[in-house]
């Protein structure tokens, strides 16, 4: 008769039912690619947040007409733009704002959205079916178009200004997919049980719910920062975007619009644009091994 102690069975459920985090380590150490984008992306992000160890951001707002357009050299990895600035120092800060700025609006409307979500299914009946309304409402509203109205009508909106403005409109999806799991968790046996027991509802909701719909919170928000990163380079690349004089690839790419400097002067715009793709499918990588640590512990549970 083999008997097992306390540690024992512990260490062996431990083991049978990693956590999220292992699972997530094991789905992307099992993919090349996945571990090859996670590897990249954490190396472009380290050297675009260490630059100002390295690069002189005063210089890169210093105007010298006398270096403008300059090819590549030594002196200069990436050439110059038409101000004669450093085109990879502008580089680097611009992908430590747009990575930023994308993981801040990720965050806010991944949060924003949990809440509403969360409080839509949990409580369900009018409470859901008023929130839903107004969400409804809301998507129907042309949101880039009002960004954009607030981006010209707003003489003197700061980066911070921006991300809020951009995170208002990006919560309505994750509000309604949290709320559709919510609905279904909210009629299990374990949320009953303490609603029995007279525990407070945010209580419930914080520490039982949520815990058991992380996996889907974690999967979202990876898989939509690539797409909130896109959106702000590209209403920075129409005009509408950050204000002027702050870097960011989009401020970069922009300079695409010139037929000449397409064709002649590559250098300004064709390395943001190679980095923004590269950045994307990355994320893109990484966010499809979640999501299928997410599956798998959903098989297991």
């Amino acid at each position: 008769m083999v008997v097992f102690n306390e540690k024992e069975l512990m260490a062996k459920e431990k083991k049978n039912n990693p956590s999220f985090v292992k699972t997530i380590w094991r789905e992307i150490r099992n993919d090349k690619m996945a571990l090859g984008s996670l590897i990249l992306l954490m190396f472009i992000l380290l050297a675009a947040y260490l630059s100002p160890l390295f690069v002189d951001q005063t210089a890169l707002t210093r105007v010298n007409f006398f270096n403008n357009w300059k090819p590549p050299s030594a002196d200069n990895w990436l050439g110059t733009d038409d101000g004669g600035r450093d085109v990879f120092g502008q580089l680097l800060l611009g992908t430590r704002n747009s990575f930023t700025i994308g993981l801040s609006v990720t965050l806010i409307a991944g949060i924003f959205g949990l809440t509403v979500g969360l409080i839509a299914g949990f409580y369900g009946g009018i409470v859901d079916n008023i929130i839903m309304r107004i969400i409804d409402f809301l998507m129907v509203l042309p949101s880039l178009m009002i960004i954009i109205i607030f981006v010209v009508s707003v003489p003197k909106y700061t980066i911070f200004g921006f991300i809020l403005i951009v995170s208002a409109f990006a919560w309505f999806g994750k509000a309604r997919l949290i709320r559709s799991r919510a609905l279904a968790e909210r009629e299990l046996d374990y949320i009953n049980a303490s609603k029995t027991l007279g525990t407070p509802s945010w209580k419930i909701m914080s520490f039982e719910l949520f815990p058991n719909l992380s996996s889907l919170v974690i999967v979202n928000m990876t898989l939509t920062l690539a797409g909130n990163i896109g959106l702000e380079t590209g209403l920075t690349f129409l005009g509408f975007g950050l204000p002027a004089g702050t870097s960011s690839l989009g401020t970069l790419i922009s300079y695409a619009r010139n037929p000449d400097i397409v064709q002649n002067k590559w250098w300004v715009w064709l390395p943001a644009a190679l980095l923004i793709l590269v950045m994307m499918l990355c994320i893109n990588y990484v966010g499809q091994a979640v999501k299928r640590a997410s599956d798998a512990r959903q098989r297991l549970a």
